[in-house]
């Protein structure tokens, strides 16, 4: 169902360059990290003590596209580049995880500590999530206690109360300066950054709200503890992961200094 046209490897992982059978491009990651890297809330920083990554028995985690390409053009996305877009189907979603568990046929993905899928890749998961909530049942089925991580920018409309037990929320917020954050993510119908600070679910754990920094004007800890109760959210602030779409719209390499492994 999906061809491999490329791959790239780093230090915990691999990223995967896939094709739909009717010619549409997405992406999909393999990556592992360390058991107590997820307990990044209470040691306030996810951060690896050594250069010690672990493998694929730790916390095993695989990146779906839910879309090849997207409509919603973030301003750091390099996904914006894409002239086309479709949504894919569950079993192309579901195909993603297969096409990886393959590549590890000496690692089992329901005998890892924790094993999870970030719908993080390609596309909003809300504007197929049909096909998302079906590609969910259909892993459970097969690979009983995953974690599922779904992240959106937070559609008017949107239904969160399906979000519990093993799966989380996501919100990519960017900026909390309303009309910042409308330019960063430029599709109309945005939630408030009030409304998203209303999002309440029955998940095992807290709904993350992503910081993608671009500017310090984008950080506003007022704001930030008026809307977000922290007994619901956990704060992440991601660097920006420079390319040809960021660059094109000036965003420079963010505030965050530190980066993802390479």
């Amino acid at each position: 169902m999906l061809k491999e046209l490329r791959s790239r490897s780093f230090t915990n992982g691999k990223v995967y360059a896939l094709e739909t059978e009717d010619g549409y491009p997405l992406e999909v990651t393999d990556t592992f990290l360390p058991n107590y890297t997820k307990d990044a809330i209470n040691n306030n920083e996810n951060t690896l003590k050594t250069y010690e990554v672990g493998d694929r028995t730790d916390r095993w985690m695989i990146g779906v596209s839910c879309m090849s390409g997207c409509p919603v053009h973030c301003k750091f996305c390099a996904t914006g580049k894409l002239k086309r877009w479709r949504c894919l189907t569950a079993e192309e979603i579901v195909a993603q995880v297969e096409f990886v568990i393959k590549q590890n046929p000496e690692y089992r993905f329901e005998d890892a500590w924790e094993h999870k899928i970030n719908y993080t890749r390609m596309g909003e998961p809300f504007l197929n999530i049909e096909e998302v909530k079906k590609a969910i049942q259909m892993i459970d089925e097969k690979y009983p206690g995953t974690h599922h991580y779904i992240s959106t920018v937070g559609l008017q409309g949107s239904d969160f109360s399906w979000i519990k037990d093993n799966i989380t929320l996501q919100v990519s917020l960017h900026s909390l300066d309303e009309e910042r954050r409308h330019n960063l993510i430029p599709i109309s119908n945005l939630m408030s950054i009030e409304e998203l600070g209303q999002i309440r679910t029955n998940s095992n754990l807290k709904t993350t709200v992503n910081m993608t920094l671009v500017d310090y004007e984008d950080f506003d800890i007022n704001i930030l503890t008026k809307y977000f109760n922290p007994r619901y959210f956990f704060i992440k602030l991601s660097p920006i992961n420079e390319n040809e779409i960021s660059e094109k719209n000036h965003m420079g390499s963010g505030i965050i200094e530190k980066r993802n492994l390479m």
